[in-house]
């Protein structure tokens, strides 16, 4: 085994006990095989709990928290959704209030589960531009505790339990790929990766029109967006990778690559997944397979794993999906 370095030690140590700690709490997923190619490893995160990958950076955050800083009054973040649901249900275990401020025009699906989880959910005048500041106000008034959704090594580590587990199944997987928007399940997939065999390729994948971590990647610098995106992916709609996840993406060079799909072949891959492999999943865990079959992720011969973050699509949006699709 091939002596890790005291940053890659460290986050081992992290991932590790990020394991450990949210196992009780959130359900290991399959690694399936496919129809489609032999090579590919699929990791359907839509059967996790709150029907996405994050609840397992909410767990690890929140119990971590309660933890070390037992006098939190309760937590807040900003989400268009999937972190909402999944820290609303964090909290809750943990006895602890939730605050989510979710963009107006957010999917009402996300929304709905969200409150159901007992959380509060703040929308009113709400939009990707504005969150950040309206977080820093409402924290300020109430004295929560924020819990990014992806700048936060809590989360990193608890998003890299998903690859984690994809390698325990399937350790000659040589290549992983997974959707890219703040950076946290990207982070978390590359530092695990690191940790277990430095020869795993990981690549990130953006819709083309929400490219920020491709260019900043190719920039060496963080780029922002000079607005939310336009893209049915809506998992992935941040205008800049995190701090933290640069540092792991482009200082310590942990991936390969970030590719880009349009949001045709976006569509057309959501349709497949859902008629052909019969997995329900959501546009933005689309990304990786559209990515695949579009032919823009490498090949060496060893499995690919595709981690397919969620499953909370809109029921709307996939029916109007469905009635556009031509007649076969």
């Amino acid at each position: 085994m091939v002596e890790l370095d005291p940053y890659l030690r460290q986050h081992a140590a992290e991932l590790e006990a990020a394991a450990e700690r949210i196992r009780p709490y959130v359900r290991r997923t399959p690694l399936l095989t496919t129809d489609l190619d032999p090579r590919l490893r699929l990791k359907p995160e839509c059967f996790q709990r709150t029907g996405s990958f994050k609840a397992r950076g909410a767990f690890n955050a929140v119990l971590r928290l309660c933890d070390e800083r037992p006098e939190t009054r309760g937590v807040i973040a900003v989400s268009s959704g999937n972190h909402a649901q999944a820290l609303a249900l964090a909290a809750r275990t943990a006895g602890l209030p939730a605050v989510l401020l979710i963009p107006h025009d957010a999917n009402p699906a996300k929304v709905a589960a969200t409150r159901a989880h007992g959380a509060e959910v703040i929308q009113d005048g709400v939009t990707f531009e504005n969150r950040e500041e309206r977080l820093r106000q409402v924290t300020a008034e109430r004295g929560l505790t924020v819990v990014h959704p992806f700048n936060d090594w809590d989360i990193i580590h608890g998003q890299g339990t998903a690859a984690l587990e994809m390698l325990d199944d399937d350790g000659e997987i040589g290549i992983i790929a997974v959707p890219t928007g703040g950076g946290g399940l990207l982070s978390g997939t590359a530092l695990t990766a690191a940790v277990r065999n430095r020869r795993i390729r990981v690549i990130g994948v953006e819709p083309e029109v929400a490219d920020d971590a491709r260019q900043t990647l190719r920039a060496g610098a963080i780029q922002t967006l000079d607005r939310a995106p336009d893209t049915i992916a809506d998992g992935v709609r941040p205008t800049a990778i995190g701090s933290r996840n640069f540092e792991v993406m482009v200082e310590r060079g942990l991936i390969e690559d970030i590719v880009t799909v349009t949001e045709a072949e976006l569509q057309d891959t959501l349709l497949r997944a859902w008629l052909d492999l019969k997995l329900a999943i959501e546009p933005t865990a689309a990304l990786p397979l559209a990515a695949f079959l579009a032919g823009r992720l490498p090949d060496d011969g060893r499995p690919i794993g595709l981690i397919l973050s969620g499953g909370n699509a809109s029921p709307q949006l996939v029916a109007d999906l469905l009635r556009a699709r031509p007649a076969s």
